[in-house]
């Protein structure tokens, strides 16, 4: 798709990756209504660049935020891509999280993010053509100790992606799942950082995510997994998870000594 022609939906998109990607497509020519629950992080992305950007200030995991979103796009004048961006991560032993926690977890990376595509989809089907776009995780691949409730969410997105696309295959809409690996946004804490230096992870910046991921959409990919060897360890998985086994193995103390350690 011309991203000169998209007219969004992004959630999320006061997050690390959502402004990154806010800033990439505005540069673009798209126009953008953008979701989130920081309501001033949001204001100011729309005092900065008037005529271009809506915001809804709304919580996708309560039945009236949906409501809203869904409100606010037809006032926009309809849509062709919405971006599924928002999304929280928990670092640590699965023993040591709280219910509550898992639950919220899985309620926004999963449950409120299929129920605000269902509500939108009947948007998406009125122009010629258009995207959904679920951003998705290496760990949608590749379960990995440490993110077990985190790795669950997406691994659900990603199997949503593609039985989703099936679904949809005979229609105008395309489905797009985007798998960054770890990146440098406020939802890795200082802790997680620590590990990947020791771990030799590699960290992505939140713009050079947001610029591969108009290379999907520009496009239309239907998936896209970032950074090497990441890409490879996918595959293998996929493959020959008992290979990944033994690698993941050797890394278990050093994960288990972060995990443990107070944030």
């Amino acid at each position: 798709m011309n991203i000169a022609e998209c007219r969004a939906v992004i959630t999320g998109a006061s997050g690390g990756i959502g402004q990154a990607l806010v800033a990439a497509l505005l540069l673009e020519g798209a126009q953008l209504l953008l979701v989130g629950r920081q309501a001033e992080a949001l204001q100011t992305l729309a005092e900065a660049n008037p005529g271009k950007v809506t915001v809804v200030a709304a919580d996708i995991c309560q039945r009236s935020g949906r409501e809203a979103v869904v409100a606010a796009a037809q006032r926009f004048g309809g849509i062709n891509t919405l971006i599924n961006a928002a999304g929280v991560n928990h670092f640590g032993l699965l023993e040591q999280h709280d219910e509550s926690a898992i639950a919220e977890l899985i309620e926004l990376n999963v449950t409120a993010t299929l129920q605000l595509t269902h509500r939108l989809l009947p948007l998406l089907r009125q122009p010629k053509r258009a995207l959904l776009v679920n951003l998705g995780s290496t760990f949608g691949s590749i379960g990995y100790p440490g993110f077990s409730a985190y790795c669950a969410s997406k691994f659900a997105l990603r199997g949503f992606s593609e039985a989703l696309r099936r679904e949809l295959a005979d229609t105008q809409i395309k489905v797009l799942y985007f798998a960054p690996r770890a990146t440098r946004t406020s939802m890795n804490a200082a802790q997680v950082v620590a590990m990947n230096d020791e771990l030799n992870v590699a960290m992505d910046e939140p713009h050079s995510v947001a610029l591969q991921l108009l290379v999907a959409i520009h496009r239309e990919e239907e998936e896209r997994y970032l950074g090497w060897p990441e890409q490879l360890f996918v595959r293998l998985n996929s493959l020959l998870p008992r290979l990944v086994d033994q690698v993941l193995r050797k890394q278990l103390p050093i994960i288990q000594r972060f995990a443990r350690s107070k944030p």
